[in-house]
């Protein structure tokens, strides 16, 4: 089961509910210029995001920004449902202060990109209303929609925020209290610091040690866990602004437009310019 609204403007996906009973459309490394998220029916998965890999067991929530690459595979039976919108459709960053979707749920360069389903038939109605509403032709369907999308969204970020706090860190032991530094040392100065070694400078350890550790707790290497902070604020000025791509670069601390460039594009698979075209471009200086 398929169900497509196309954007009218430029014939690109706008909106899609899917249901699925394997994975095969999943079984290869794939990026897409909306958002993805995925609800997960089975016994295990496994997940591979970034330059991450998770094995998940039991139902959950896969959540996915535009042009994160992502694969997921099982060799068990599984069924599930991938819920697809453009920003033009719903813009995230928009309601971000009512609903707290980036850096929770989306864009949160430290944290996993799922959770563990606590209340199945809460999400498994909310589909069953958008797919009601898809399959007619009604006024305000557009409003319609966005209104299920955006009580979807709050309860995936409610869950979310209960799984985190179920199962991240507590930064009882040194390391993961280096580790929550790292995180406030980046969060800090990815604008202007790029290399490990000058995060392990600041924290006055050994750039092997804390490589080491970020790896121990968020199954990531140091080098992407800073480019992907650096990567989610470049996304968002290319989304939100009309910067010129030059003018982004320099205030992420890049001073050769054409080295970011080709940093960006192979961390997120397209270029700045292409992202702006494809995702977004300046769309909240019109509001």
């Amino acid at each position: 089961m398929e169900q497509i609204i196309i954007n009218k403007q430029n014939d690109e996906l706008a909106f899609r509910l899917e249901k699925f009973n394997n994975l095969k459309q999943f079984d290869h490394l794939q990026r897409k210029n909306y958002y993805s998220i995925i609800l997960l029916y089975g016994t295990s998965f496994n997940l591979k995001v970034d330059f991450s890999k998770y094995h998940l067991q039991g139902n959950h929530i896969v959540c996915l920004s535009p042009y994160q690459p992502f694969m997921i595979g099982t060799d068990q039976q599984c069924s599930g449902f991938l819920l697809n919108f453009h920003p033009d459709f719903f813009c995230t960053y928009r309601h971000q202060n009512e609903i707290e979707t980036e850096g929770v749920l989306f864009g949160n360069f430290q944290e996993i990109p799922f959770f563990k389903l606590y209340e199945e038939t809460l999400f498994f109605n909310l589909i069953d209303n958008i797919s009601k509403e898809m399959d007619k032709d009604s006024i305000a369907q557009h409003e319609v929609l966005v209104s299920f999308l955006k009580i979807f969204l709050i309860e995936a970020v409610r869950q979310k925020k209960k799984f985190d706090k179920d199962t991240v860190l507590k930064y009882a032991d040194r390391q993961s209290e280096v580790l929550q530094n790292l995180v406030d040392a980046i969060e800090s100065n990815y604008h202007k610091l790029h290399a490990p070694k000058e995060y392990a400078d600041i924290l006055c350890i050994s750039s092997k040690t804390l490589a080491g550790i970020v790896k121990k707790y968020l199954n990531q290497t140091l080098t992407s866990l800073i480019a992907n902070r650096i990567i989610i604020a470049a996304k968002r000025e290319l989304y939100l602004t009309s910067k010129p791509v030059k003018q982004i670069a320099d205030a992420l601390g890049y001073g050769d437009e054409f080295y970011f460039s080709r940093f960006f594009k192979k961390k997120v698979g397209v270029s700045p310019d292409n992202y702006r075209k494809t995702v977004g471009f300046a769309k909240l200086e019109t509001l």
